[in-house]
């Protein structure tokens, strides 16, 4: 009888306890929903699914150029230890004064159904815990009964409270307070909650404006924390609730406009100031009452920052906590946080957002510590590696624009970047080594692929940009010697858009360094190769070499790549020889390639590439010319390497040349 009896008890424990599961994920999913439903900006869930689904497509157009690669990912490593530090929710209430004045009337109808239908769920919650409360004492009861049955539950313990922790860390924002019995917080269902209505907070705006010191500024800033976490269900230890969107808005709008003002008033802070003497107020008398009150103001706008998802609001937010930048030198645990925001929505987000990130980024990296400069050249150059592993036609100015900002970044010091740009285009060096020692495929692969040629184009550019300013002279070597080993080691038709892509960037090197770096070579290599020109004019398909590491094979025979190879080749070697169209070795260093061209001239049976190639030929052998006719006026010898470096100096600041008027010509419908 006892072993029947067991054999129920275990059968009903586990149907009730299963019962009860279900009925609380079904709590908790009600919870899900009701939160998402009221998240701000949530009518751009439309908008970001689109992103997404463009990502998508031009990851799907482009994959031959773009694999993974995880050698270059997290080259510099980030420290996250202190973005877990002042982030907790509950941190930065501040008290109350009883006697700031409160206007209870509602304004908006939907204020009390959004709260019944708050208070509604809590109440189905407490039914649960109550049916929860039942089967327990049923269990006990079976316990008394049947001494087994408390073997069977031990040894099923470790089950349950993998179950459990399953539940209670399924969702970081989930509120897990009911769980295993807890009575519910009487602050979250009491009728007593402040709900904020517009005249309140016009109430408030005005006492703080007419007396920033008194306690309406702290009402303010708590109404403006609870504003930042509007439309998430949290456990918040303030009373105050946010109705709807009118007074959202309203309380954004004021304390971001006026915050900073007020606390530069209060500390007399000018609006010009330098860290020095921002940390000087920490031994002030003053500070030790703004301390809070800033302390929650930056907090809320961090949370906000992180939560809405409308671009208007967080480009508003941005413009506004700028102003406040230097205050966050008082809070440095704040500081992490901000930067990832910062970076991530510097990466991800619309053009407007990512210039006002970017910017925000910059005054921190300028205006703050040098610890907070190394963390932004750290985070933004590993945001870059991870977005810029796809290119395509749709994001190809948005990478520009991160490429452009990097650059930028790492020009603010070249001092602290010098060693980083180093050691990244080192590890670019080494993973060539590998794959010219090996030739295998996937060594191969992890050089032909987008997130390593965007990478390697990152800091030529840095180079160009600097390089007349500071010694770059190992980096400038280092970076030719890789860019020609890529050059050579993709051999073949269907690599001529990685190889021009590297005369680009060599042009570009030579330009800022004035060093001559001979890539009329790597250019006629690229124009062996011969489409069909007889090809059907209906099966042609245009070629874009921007958004391309590899064509694709039925391009090869395409009259269409044909010509836009010769078109590319024409405007790279008219920028190598515009580079020394002055100098005064032009007509031997134009020798070689002036033979080449003539040969392609005179094989090539296309008409319109003949016009084009023959009017290149025609304005070298008129710049040589012209060349050839200033040195027989020179009277210096060639040693003579002042006179040399000297020479047409004059003519380069008057009247264009004719050639110099030809590549303006060629720039204007260039590719690159």
């Amino acid at each position: 009888m006892a072993k029947k009896l067991g054999k129920k008890a275990r059968k009903f424990a586990k149907k009730n306890l299963q019962s009860v599961l279900k009925r609380r994920r079904k709590i908790k999913s009600m919870f899900k929903r009701k939160a998402a439903s009221r998240r701000v900006g949530n009518e751009d869930a439309a908008e970001e699914y689109e992103k997404v689904r463009s990502e998508q497509h031009v990851r799907g157009n482009f994959e031959d150029g773009a694999i993974s690669n995880n050698q270059l990912d997290n080259l510099f490593v980030e420290d996250d230890d202190d973005l877990n530090e002042d982030v907790s929710d509950s941190d930065g209430y501040l008290s109350e004064d009883p006697e700031c004045p409160y206007i209870s009337e509602s304004e908006n109808e939907n204020d009390s159904r959004d709260k019944s239908d708050h208070i509604a769920f809590f109440e189905q919650n407490k039914e649960i815990h109550l049916e929860i409360a039942k089967q327990k004492r049923k269990l006990e009861r079976l316990l008394e009964k049947d001494p087994k049955f408390s073997e069977f539950l031990e040894s099923r313990r470790s089950d349950l409270d993998q179950t459990r922790s399953q539940e209670i860390y399924s969702d970081d924002e989930g509120n897990t307070s009911y769980l295993d019995g807890v009575a519910i917080r009487g602050s979250q269902i009491s009728h007593d909650d402040k709900i904020l209505t517009g005249h309140t907070i016009d109430v408030w705006c005005w006492l703080v404006m007419e007396q920033p010191d008194g306690p309406a500024f702290a009402n303010l800033l708590n109404g403006f924390r609870a504003a930042s976490r509007y439309g998430i269900n949290s456990d918040d230890n303030s009373s105050q609730k946010i109705p709807n969107r009118d007074v959202f808005s309203k309380i954004l709008t004021f304390v971001l406009c006026e915050a900073d003002g007020i606390f530069r008033r209060l500390l007399g802070v000018p609006d010009s100031c330098i860290k020095e003497s921002i940390l000087k107020l920490k031994s002030t008398s003053e500070w030790k009452t703004m301390r809070p009150l800033m302390k929650s103001y930056l907090r809320s706008s961090l949370f906000l920052l992180n939560q809405v998802t409308d671009n208007q609001i967080l480009v508003f937010v941005l413009s506004r906590l700028r102003a406040s930048v230097i205050f966050f030198t008082l809070f440095p645990s704040l500081v992490g946080r901000l930067i990832k925001i910062l970076v991530h929505l510097w990466a991800t987000g619309e053009e407007r957002l990512s210039s006002s990130s970017f910017f925000f980024i910059q005054d921190i990296a300028s205006q703050l510590s040098s610890d907070c400069l190394d963390t932004c050249l750290t985070r933004t150059y590993n945001a870059f590696i991870a977005h810029c592993k796809f290119v395509g036609p749709t994001n190809l100015k948005h990478l520009k624009f991160l490429m452009d900002s990097v650059v930028e970044i790492y020009s603010l010091n070249i001092q602290k970047s010098y060693q980083k740009v180093l050691l990244s285009v080192q590890q670019l060096a080494s993973i060539l080594r590998q794959a010219l020692k090996t030739k295998d495929k996937e060594e191969l692969k992890k050089i032909h692929n987008w997130q390593y040629i965007n990478c390697l184009d990152l800091w030529v550019k840095f180079i160009t940009c600097n390089f007349r300013d500071h010694d770059l002279q190992q980096l400038l070597f280092l970076i030719i010697q890789v860019i020609r080993g890529i050059a050579h080691l993709f051999p073949g038709p269907r690599y001529v858009p990685l190889r021009f892509k590297c005369v680009h960037m060599l042009n570009h090197l030579s330009l800022s360094s004035r060093v001559f770096i001979p890539v009329a070579s790597l250019v006629f290599d690229c124009l062996e190769y011969r489409g069909n020109s007889h090809s059907d004019t209906t099966q042609r398909m245009q070629v874009d070499f921007s958004s391309l590491l590899k064509v694709p094979k039925q391009f090869l025979k395409s009259r269409d790549f044909h010509a836009g190879c010769v078109l590319s080749a024409v405007e790279l070697l008219v920028a190598h020889f515009i580079q020394w169209s002055y100098h005064i070795s032009f007509p031997e260093l134009a020798t070689i390639p002036l033979i080449l061209l003539k040969r392609f001239h005179e094989k090539t049976n296309v008409e319109s590439l003949r016009r084009l190639v023959k009017r290149l030929i025609d304005q070298v052998e008129q710049n040589i010319a012209f060349i050839q006719k200033k040195r027989e006026e020179v009277s210096f010898s060639p040693n003579d390497q002042a006179s040399v470096e000297c020479f047409l100096q004059l003519e380069k600041t008057g009247p264009p040349a004719p050639f110099t008027q030809y590549y303006s010509s060629i720039l204007q419908n260039s590719r690159f």
